[in-house]
């Protein structure tokens, strides 16, 4: 006899996922700022180029708490798994220093 607190099976749902060239080419970004309320947070991804006092957003993701706690554990799993192939990840600490003539020579009044 099957008990009443048995969890019955849940057949597997497939999603596809649609990926367009434009997004497949992806966006650099070398910097990150995150910003919450109580019902949302806020991940503008953002390209900081040396010697440029300003720096543009290139893409900015809206997510829940509870998607961005999921996020947050799927990016350790993956780290972890990167850290066991590849070796440890030096972060170096602070904000990224790049060469003083990165980019190019420096623009001219």
């Amino acid at each position: 006899m099957e008990d009443d607190k048995t969890p019955k099976s849940i057949p597997d749902q497939q999603i596809n996922i649609e990926l367009s060239e434009e997004i497949a080419e992806g966006i650099y970004s070398n910097l990150a700022m995150i910003a919450h309320s109580n019902s949302e947070f806020v991940v503008d991804f953002i390209r900081l180029m040396p010697g440029v006092p300003k720096a543009k957003v290139k893409s900015r993701i809206i997510m829940t708490p509870d998607h961005a706690k999921r996020l947050l554990a799927a990016l350790k799993d993956n780290i972890e798994k990167y850290e066991n192939a590849f070796g440890k990840i030096n972060n170096g600490g602070g904000v990224p220093q790049f060469p003083v003539n990165f980019g190019g020579r420096p623009g001219e009044a």
